[in-house]
């Protein structure tokens, strides 16, 4: 009797968990977007799954690692001679400031690409995280005239960026076939069915290449020429760089209104917008906070110089180079974070950039305070060790694999140089800021991976 119950129970058991599973086969073929309520599993997880914690959790919780431990392993590693002989780097902890490795942290060196935290930081302190970039069309000073207005966003994209390209793209770009459309039905509902069209790109000034920038960098497309009215960034189909960003958007503009019943006549060229002329269509970026997260995370070249200009733009500088070094240094200085800073353009493209370690370090730990939550983006668009963008492919080597998925940082690269600054928590939760920086390279795949190393290091001190 007893045996036949049991029988009853396990058989009862197996219909309920048939029942089950042919429940969730159901759901899931025919409700994919339902989320069904979580169900205990019956066995724990034999296997430990081990994630790394927030990107900014409350810093200073941990216990700050021995420092005299750090230094030594911190000083052997940079000592690598792959490193050359102009090395330098820092750590320092979030919640106090105090620096718990110094490596001749106040050495000024090239920074490469790690200028773009310093360009986070001054976008983000001065134009502010919602802030959207316009690019509009407004009617001319002539008769039957509109003016297409470039707003100084590179991300704005032409057709020929494919739908699964914008649509993939974070943050979603605005279109330059949107502007048209927009801009047709405008004209359309005025009566309007052929127009003179020039285009607006005098929001940047100055020379379009920055002092210390290589006369390589166009032809092999590390940049397009600075324009306040470009698409695609500049990008040719050639993989290069278009000569003239504004005129190149006006003529695919032009072409997009024909496509939509207006008909452009003449010769589209440069021309400025009235003062207080009448706006017929806009279409709007994603926010800088966005954009900052992009430019950090892909190493944007077009994207920092646009958004370097911004600043000086809402600072009342000169938008031009000049203005953009300016700029950084009001903007900063007004922060408390000037020191060891000296940049000559917004993307670190120029040779002529010069930055401490320390000035880094302490840019990152007051984007990672929770005093200043504006400037979080800066943090949430480093890279992440093994995983997202510049970093994606790093952290597989011996040395190094550890930090994977724990380490987030900028990288630097130009010729001779290779560059380091981000953030990594300790093994016991203390938030920690480092850079380390090297401009006398030789082989920068072994300098890579030395620098790696030593985040490494940090991340698991």
């Amino acid at each position: 009797m007893v045996r036949r119950e049991r029988w009853v129970v396990v058989s009862t058991l197996a219909l309920l968990q048939i029942f089950v599973v042919l429940a969730g086969s159901y759901l899931i073929a025919h409700d994919a977007d339902r989320t069904p309520a979580p169900v205990a599993s019956p066995k724990p997880n034999p296997i430990p799954l081990v994630t790394a914690g927030p990107v900014l959790a409350a810093a200073g919780d941990g216990a700050l690692p021995a420092k005299g431990t750090l230094t030594t392993r911190l000083t052997a590693a940079m000592g690598d001679p792959a490193l050359g002989g102009s090395v330098a780097g820092i750590v320092l902890d979030v919640a106090t400031g105090s620096t718990v490795f110094d490596g001749r942290s106040g050495t000024p060196i090239t920074p490469a690409s790690t200028t773009k935290v310093v360009t986070a930081l001054t976008v983000l302190a001065s134009v502010g995280p919602d802030a959207r970039l316009a690019t509009r069309v407004v009617r001319g000073t002539a008769p039957g005239s509109i003016v297409l207005v470039g707003g100084g966003d590179p991300t704005l994209a032409g057709p020929g960026t494919s739908a699964a390209e914008r649509r993939d793209a974070y943050p979603r770009p605005a279109t330059l076939d949107l502007l048209a459309f927009r801009t047709a039905k405008a004209l359309k509902a005025a009566g309007v069915t052929s127009a003179g069209l020039s285009y607006d790109a005098s929001l940047f000034g100055g020379p379009r290449t920055a002092p210390g920038w290589k006369p390589t960098y166009i032809p092999e497309g590390s940049v397009a020429p600075v324009s306040a009215l470009m698409i695609d960034e500049g990008r040719a189909a050639n993989g290069a760089r278009v000569p003239d960003p504004a005129r190149t958007a006006a003529d695919a503009f032009a072409a997009l209104l024909r496509k939509n019943g207006v008909k452009v006549g003449g010769d589209v060229g440069p021309g400025r917008a009235g003062a207080g002329a009448q706006e017929l269509a806009r279409v709007e970026s994603g926010p800088v906070y966005a954009l900052v997260e992009r430019m950090l995370t892909h190493s944007d070249n077009d994207l920092a110089e646009a958004l370097a200009r911004q600043a000086a733009v809402k600072e009342g500088k000169p938008h031009t180079f000049e203005g953009v070094a300016a700029t950084v240094r009001g903007v900063l200085t007004r922060l408390g974070v000037a020191e060891g800073v000296e940049v000559h353009d917004g993307s670190g493209l120029s040779t002529r950039n010069r930055i401490t370690p320390g000035g880094l370090a302490r840019i990152l730990a007051m984007a990672a305070s929770p005093a200043h939550p504006g400037l979080h983006s800066l943090i949430s668009g480093l890279p992440i060790a093994g995983f997202t963008g510049t970093l994606h492919n790093r952290y597989g080597r011996s040395g190094s694999a550890a930090g994977a998925g724990l380490v987030r940082a900028k990288t630097g690269t130009l010729n001779g140089v290779n560059t380091l600054a981000g953030i990594a928590y300790t093994s016991e939760g203390r938030l920690l800021t480092f850079a380390f920086m090297a401009d006398q390279v030789a082989d920068p795949t072994r300098a890579i991976a030395a620098l790696d190393r030593m985040a490494t290091i940090v991340s698991q001190s």
